[in-house]
């Protein structure tokens, strides 16, 4: 009966979830409140009831009581964050939390498949990033002197990759963490935010030659540390991220096409100078010729990705736990196998509707700072899921950086939260200065 159910199961859950992204992608055509409310309703009933089967199917394979209390535990915190959020924030994109809470959801189940201890973990630290990072949107909506700071945005980021490039944890041949009474931090998730933050109030300042010049050496400087902590997953992001914000500050193809450039050398550099990176692009470019040595990660995910096919073997049918890592970098590959391929697909679409939030937040963004920060966090966000996602299916050599919301992994998730409410405080901003937009015009 329980083989009965899983295979059943495996069809609807792939069904729930591209609902849940049909309701994603129609919010953008809708042109009435009540119309977005209508879908954004309809798209929590999809992501509530593949939350309740999956955990179905986790309860019929464990038996464990402690799983149906953890299950109790994700709905009540899902139902208090998508209410109170509606009660103390009125003018919140329901989107964007919606789309939150089923990545979050994804990452529950899938790793509570994987690993029940970490699962539970992670559901602490995402409680505990939503509380500690509820006040963002309000602090956004009030206060302007965030723009006042470049330098100590720039300066902090600095002194902590430095503080990670001499004394940080090394995981993987790269120095990445630092550990504190037991817990462990990867300060370069809170230092890409630190980065926006700082070429957002530069270039927000001026965007004459000397600016660009000081803003590009410091920008510079903390992707030269990253390289030197042979952190390059984490270097491209921050690449990426400048460039972006670059152009949209200055509209120009000659400082945009420069930094291209340079930052072409700097990759073709890195591959000489580093080993581990050569084996990346080696295990990327033919991971079958050393398929128990360098590919045997690639290979494994390429496996489990064919196995599962496009609608997967079922949660508990597969052997995601012979990939390494796979609650972090390679969590998509542990979706595809036993989840199925539309549904890592409908993932991937999720991640793609919250960018394009991003990008539509950007460019209502009247003040250049706000549209380079909106700019900036996306360009984090969507670069790093590329990269996640690209790195499993063998579309470019791996980074080792985690899927946003739902790998396994605490800096990740509180600097997503992060993001998530930064963007959250921009949307707040800009839906008031509407409404105090139509007043005035009523009353006039």
């Amino acid at each position: 009966m329980t083989n009965l159910i899983i295979q059943i199961s495996r069809y609807l859950m792939i069904l729930l979830i591209a609902m849940d992204t049909y309701y994603n992608f129609r919010f953008f055509s809708m042109r009435d409140e009540e119309g977005k409310n209508r879908v954004c309703g309809r798209q929590l009933v999809c992501m509530f009831m593949l939350h309740f089967l999956a955990n179905i199917l986790i309860w019929l394979n464990t038996e464990s009581v402690t799983m149906l209390a953890f299950y109790g535990a994700q709905v009540v915190f899902f139902l208090l964050y998508i209410y109170l959020t509606r009660l103390f924030y009125r003018n919140s994109s329901r989107l964007l939390v919606n789309n939150m809470c089923t990545l979050l959801a994804t990452g529950f189940i899938i790793l509570t498949r994987l690993n029940p201890d970490r699962a539970m973990r992670q559901f602490v630290i995402v409680a505990a990033a939503a509380v500690i990072t509820w006040i963002i949107p309000f602090i956004i909506d009030r206060v302007w002197q965030l723009v006042t700071f470049p330098w100590v945005y720039g300066i902090l980021g600095l002194v902590l990759l430095g503080v990670v490039c001499v004394i940080g944890n090394t995981s993987y041949g790269a120095q990445l963490s630092l550990s504190f009474g037991g817990f462990t931090v990867q300060p370069s998730e809170f230092v890409k935010i630190s980065f926006v933050f700082f070429v957002a109030a530069m270039f927000y300042q001026s965007t004459d030659r000397e600016t660009i010049i000081k803003t590009t050496v410091v920008a510079a400087l903390h992707v030269l540390v990253l390289v030197l902590s042979k952190d390059l997953g984490s270097a491209l992001i921050f690449f990426v991220a400048y460039m972006t914000m670059l152009f949209v500050a200055t509209s120009s193809y000659l400082w945009f096409g420069a930094g291209i450039a340079g930052g072409s050398l700097a990759a073709v550099a890195a591959y000489y100078l580093f080993p581990h990176v050569r084996r990346r692009v080696e295990a990327w470019a033919d991971p079958w010729s050393d398929i128990a040595n360098k590919g045997y990660q690639v290979a494994q995910a390429l496996f489990a990705i064919g196995t599962g096919g496009w609608f997967g073997m079922g949660l508990y049918r597969g052997m995601p736990e012979k990939i390494p890592v796979v609650d972090k970098d390679f969590v998509f590959a542990a979706i595809s196998e036993e989840m199925g391929a539309l549904y890592a697909l409908c993932v991937l679409f999720l991640c793609l509707g919250c960018y394009m939030q991003f990008m539509l937040i950007a460019m209502k963004m009247q003040a250049m700072f706000y549209k380079l920060i909106a700019f900036g966090l996306g360009s984090v966000y969507i670069t790093q899921v590329f990269l996640t996602i690209g790195g499993v299916t063998k579309f470019i050599p791996s980074t080792g950086v985690t899927l946003p919301l739902v790998s396994y992994g605490g800096s990740s998730i509180v600097s997503t939260f992060i993001i998530f409410q930064v963007i959250q405080g921009l949307y707040v901003l800009k839906r008031g200065e509407e409404e105090e937009e139509e007043n005035s015009s009523e009353k006039e």
